[in-house]
């Protein structure tokens, strides 16, 4: 999701400020993106000069922001357009045990241990916080975070079975690269 298009989102419900915007963002999102204040700033900053939102006068100290209709027309598409796969993050636990297979010295199934036992712990306190009561925005969010914790929990398995049937590959050296000159 794009901190442009969440307080956009937020906006929708009405104008607010920067700090008011935050602890909205922090509390749809159940704390698990936490904003840094000044990114909201240069945020609202980005969405004035875009024409999506517009800054309204000073009150007590706070300058609120309101969505354009430029802007609701774009959070419209937004809301309209499917998040395709490669639009997310990438996925550091991928590329750390995709680096591990093929750096010296390094015990890939403790590194996949490892990160079992954080995805458990993890996947532990989510089920936790479940039992908890919450609005449906927050226990949807959490839902997606077990759901997840449990695939990659999966993927985790996966690998393991995948280390015991590898070979692998002799990696070239320096001598074996051909430097150009």
């Amino acid at each position: 999701m794009s901190v442009k298009h969440g307080l956009l989102a937020l906006l929708q419900r009405g104008p607010m400020y920067g700090y008011q915007l935050r602890a909205a963002f922090d509390s749809a999102t159940g704390g698990t993106w936490p904003l840094n204040i000044g990114q909201v700033y240069t945020t609202l900053s980005r969405l004035e000069r875009d024409d999506l939102v517009t800054a309204l006068p000073e009150n007590e100290g706070q300058r609120p922001y309101e969505i354009t209709a430029d802007g609701r027309t774009e959070l419209g598409k937004w809301f309209a357009t499917p998040v395709q796969r490669g639009d997310r993050p990438r996925d550091e636990v991928a590329i750390k045990l995709a680096l591990a297979i093929t750096t010296p010295g390094v015990d890939v199934a403790k590194v996949v241990m490892t990160q079992r036992t954080a995805t458990m712990r993890t996947l532990q306190e989510y089920t936790r916080l479940k039992t908890q009561p919450g609005d449906l925005p927050w226990l949807l969010v959490l839902d997606a975070m077990i759901f997840q914790a449990e695939a990659e929990l999966r993927w985790l398995d996966h690998c393991e079975t995948s280390l015991v049937r590898y070979e692998p590959k002799p990696l070239p050296t320096t001598t074996d690269v051909e430097v150009p000159r």
